[in-house]
This record gives C-alpha cells, structure tokens and sequence, in this order.
C-alpha cells in the first residue's frame, strides 16, 4: 500500500473493515464517506475533508490531524487515543461514545460540537472553546483543562473532578446539583448538609 495518498476523490467512500497502518493522507476528500471497524494506525491526516462523513466502531490511534474540516462529522464508539488534531475545524461535529483518551484538541473551537459518553482521561484540552457547546456524560479524569471556556456548555454527567474552577470559565454552564458540589469543593469551600 502506497505511504501517501494525495489528492484522492474518496467521497461517500465505505472504508468498512479497511486498514491503514502509517499512511499519509494529503487533500483527500472523504465528505460523505463511512465506515465500521476500519483501522488507521499511526497515519497523518493533512487538509482532509471528512464532511458529513459517519464512521462507527473505527481507530484512529496515534494520528495527526492537520487542518481538517470535520463539518457534520459523525462519530460513533471511535477509537482515537493518542491522536492529535491541529487546527481543525468542528462545526457541527457529532461524537457519541468511544475512547479519546490522551487526545490533543489544545485550542480548539468546538463550540458547535456534541461529545455523549466519551472517554476523554488525560486529555489535553488546554484553551479549548466549549461555549454553549453539548459535553455531556463525558469522563475528564486527568484532562489538561488551562484556560479551556466552558461558559454556557451543557456538562451534566461529565466527570468535574480535576476542574480548577479559577482556571477556567465556567459562567452560565449547566451542571447537576452533584457536579456543583464537586466545584465548590474545587474552590476550598468545606460543603456540609444543613444539620
């Protein structure tokens, strides 16, 4: 299999059950392109168009992800531990579910975006724009979190435990009576009941 590929029309692609492994992708347009249990491992992914493409149950392990438009992108039960994606855009991007773990989206504008039940542990989300974005049910243990903005994100369920609430911004974000309390703990104030 050839190292690069350049340039390729793979619009509305099925990729199902293909694998990748160490492949630079360059100007490829996989807009509307699917797949189930494919693999790509340790591939480069640089201006590539996954427009409305839907991919589910796939890997996309130790990837870079240069300037790609993931535009109505569709994510499901994804694999992508240890990637990382460098000026990229999310408008609109659906993820639902999957291992994220160890992912870089430092500085990222994912305020049009959806995340449900993603596994996001040690994630680097550092100055990453969440405001008014859907973050829900989404486990942080560990994630690099500096001056990331939450401001009006929906983060119900998601795990809060190592937000430093001086540290980021979190006006008007929505979180659950339990998540409040972890916060305010954050903050060094001693939470008690009222007895």
């Amino acid at each position: 299999m050839a190292d690069d590929i350049r340039s390729a029309d793979w619009y509305a692609r099925d990729l199902s059950g293909e694998r990748y492994d160490k492949v630079t992708f360059i100007d490829v347009d996989l807009t509307e392109a699917r797949g189930t249990n494919a693999v790509f491992a340790d591939c480069t992914f640089r201006d590539v168009r996954f427009n409305a493409a839907k991919f589910a149950d796939t890997a996309f392990t130790n990837c870079t992800f240069t300037g790609c438009s993931f535009f109505d992108t569709e994510l499901t039960g994804c694999k992508l531990v240890g990637s990382k994606l460098d000026r990229c855009s999310f408008n609109i991007t659906k993820v639902s579910g999957g291992d994220w773990s160890f992912v870089s989206l430092a500085a990222a504008d994912l305020r049009t975006a959806s995340f449900t039940g993603v596994r996001m542990r040690e994630a680097d989300l550092t100055k990453v724009r969440l405001e008014g974005a859907s973050f829900r049910d989404v486990d942080l243990s560990g994630a690099w979190l500096h001056s990331a903005s939450f401001k009006g994100c929906d983060l119900r369920g998601s795990e809060l435990s190592t937000v430093d609430p001086t540290d980021v911004e979190l006006a008007d974000a929505i979180v659950t009576i339990d998540q409040a309390v972890v916060i305010a703990v954050n903050l060094g104030l001693d939470v008690r009941g009222d007895s």
